[in-house]
């Protein structure tokens, strides 16, 4: 789941089990918001960029039919040779739980100014935008939506799989669906609240097991032999991500956790205002 520098933003849905959902993992992930920092990590010598930082916001609950999530970034991209630029994202979906239906919606400006929206909705066999309009992606048999592609990954670890490789679509470009390949590396070691530093976690959600993990994601649209970027990851069992590195090849910037709180089943909550 970036810009014009190619931050492209990565989306990865969580999933939660509600009493009276049959699903396929016994899966007990939990709904939660997160805030991440993000700063520039590493840059080769040829790259543009000179900074990176910035935040995003991520949450992510279930309504009474679907998983819904809710992505913002706020970033400032400094360059050696030009100005700097603000950037701000939002990034919505809703994924059905029968997996028949998806719906995407992104705004991106640049200081300010919209210059990307994309909108649209899919289902097992097409995506189709109404922003852009006339754009569409047929999508082969087997591809994943994310919440249904991290589920995968989950059986995966708990079969001590090491590899696993999708087809997913999740409407965050107008580039269609990708091809996924996870590496399942290792189990992580807990997280060290003492040397975190950070006041504002739930260490409920923190103290639950949590893995190592590389994706590698290569757009079908593309046709490239290498990777369109990679990312590195500490994954809980419960859905939360602790930390993220995302490289693009010239750079790489990380993602920290700082801050982490969890939140009511948005479902059982719009039954209790009736």
């Amino acid at each position: 789941m970036l810009l014009s520098a190619p931050m492209k933003i990565i989306y990865i849905i969580f999933l939660l089990v509600l009493g009276g959902f049959s699903l396929p993992v016994n899966a007990q992930l939990l709904a939660h918001k997160a805030l991440y920092e993000i700063h520039l990590t590493t840059k080769k010598s040829s790259a543009s960029i000179s900074n990176i930082s910035g935040k995003m916001f991520y949450e992510w609950k279930p309504s009474c039919d679907a998983w819904l999530s809710m992505h913002r970034y706020d970033m400032l991209y400094e360059y050696a040779e030009m100005p700097s630029v603000r950037v701000t994202s939002d990034f919505s979906t809703y994924e059905a739980f029968d997996g028949k239906s998806f719906n995407f919606n992104l705004q991106r400006k640049h200081d300010g100014v919209l210059i990307e929206e994309i909108r649209g909705s899919s289902d097992k066999k097409q995506a189709k935008y109404s922003i852009p309009k006339s754009l569409s992606f047929q999508l082969s048999e087997g591809t994943l939506f994310p919440t249904a592609h991290t589920l995968a990954v989950l059986e995966k670890i708990r079969a001590g799989d090491k590899f696993y490789n999708a087809t997913i679509f999740d409407g965050s470009d107008a580039d269609g669906p990708a091809d996924i390949s996870s590496l399942i590396l290792s189990k992580a070691e807990p997280y060290n609240f003492d040397a975190s530093g950070a006041n504002h976690l739930d260490k409920d959600l923190l103290s639950t097991p949590s893995w190592s993990i590389r994706l590698a994601f290569f757009p079908l649209a593309n046709f490239e032999a290498t990777a369109d970027y990679e990312m590195s990851m500490t994954f809980h069992e419960n859905g939360v991500i602790r930390d993220m590195i995302v490289d693009y090849g010239d750079f790489s910037v990380t993602h920290n956790l700082i801050a982490l709180e969890a939140l009511d089943d948005g479902c059982l909550s719009d039954i209790n205002k009736e």
